[in-house]
């Protein structure tokens, strides 16, 4: 039994890694389905791998990391030929994900993220914090080697950073609590669910694609989700509506149809960072409240069965009676 314990441990470890560097490399491929072209740069409004990596690591431990470093070296061996650029890139690529991990671990974060402590700590460090070794380094790699202008440095930077905190904002948090779902028990939940995705799935792409400007009509599907099925629901709605904004931009369509390429940027990234800010801040508040009042209430309901106990260990029969004063009569 030993034995055959140690051999499947490095063939599961084998495995995870492989399956990390899959998906990291499936998520790049679909993170260039998108693109924009700013200042003649082309950038990824939302770049996948990185919540991927980063939820790989919360999820499977650090020593996963070789399997972001094959899935960046897979999706870089796709876009350019092999250099010290190249070798750059993957650096950035696979150190940007750890330091967001190594900050989560030592802001002592969740992976349920039942808190909302959690959720911001996943924002400002796992996100925007950490997502600037990346960026930076790319940047820097780019204007060296002289594959970018030294004036268009910032224009680089900026689409970069911001890509890779909302693959992290918008990815990781579904990844996260994905494994922890459960269906709905009632059947009023149920049809409830239904109706949400049906108008989402109506509403949103008719939002995304009209050339009026109608993009806010997605918060009041973002906030309806948030307080009935919380970071699940929430969280997959504004994926999906951050999705379908980031195709209308690429392709120039719906309220974007009339835009300048900053504007298209500007107001694209906008948009998704404000979805996912709103969804994940809000489902945790819900989230964090629920969790207090279910406390609460089992608290509360220990403390009547212990009044209870209590009451009747006083009043059992049987028990040993105060002898008579004799001087009564």
């Amino acid at each position: 039994m030993v034995a055959r314990q140690d051999l499947r441990t490095p063939a599961v470890y084998v495995l995870q890694t492989l399956a990390v560097a899959a998906c990291y490399y499936a998520g790049g491929r679909l993170g260039l389905l998108y693109e924009l072209r700013v200042n003649g740069s082309v950038v990824s409004p939302i770049w996948p791998p990185t919540g991927i990596a980063v939820a790989s690591l919360l999820l499977l431990g650090p020593r996963v990391w070789p399997g972001i470093a094959l899935g960046a070296l897979l999706v870089i061996a796709h876009l350019t030929s092999p250099g010290p650029t190249s070798l750059g890139l993957l650096f950035g690529s696979t150190a940007a994900p750890l330091c967001a991990y190594l900050l989560l671990r030592r802001a002592g974060f969740r992976t349920d993220l039942g808190r909302l402590r959690d959720c911001l700590t996943l924002v400002f460090l796992g996100g925007f914090a950490a997502m600037l070794v990346s960026s930076t380094t790319g940047a820097v790699l780019l204007v060296v080697s002289g594959d970018a202008p030294a004036g268009r440095f910032w224009s680089v930077w900026l689409p970069w950073w911001v890509g890779d905190a909302m693959g992290v904002l918008l990815i990781a948090p579904v990844l996260l609590v994905l494994p922890r779902v459960r269906s709905p028990v009632h059947w009023s939940r149920w049809k409830e669910a239904v109706v949400l995705a049906a108008v989402t799935g109506v509403l949103v792409p008719f939002v995304t694609h009209s050339p009026a400007s109608l993009l806010f009509s997605v918060y009041p599907l973002l906030i309806w989700a948030a307080l009935r099925f919380e970071l699940p629901g929430s969280m997959l709605c504004a994926l999906f509506a951050s999705v379908l904004a980031t195709g209308a931009a690429t392709a120039r369509t719906g309220p974007f149809g009339r835009l300048s390429d900053i504007q298209i940027m500007i107001n694209l990234h906008a948009f998704n960072a404000a979805a996912a800010l709103t969804a994940l801040l809000l489902s945790a508040v819900i989230t964090e409240q629920r969790n207090t009042r279910r406390s609460v209430e089992r608290a509360c309901q220990e403390l009547v069965e212990v009044l209870e106990h209590l009451t009747a260990g006083e009043s059992a029969p049987g028990r040993p009676q105060r002898e008579a004063d004799p001087g009564t009569g």
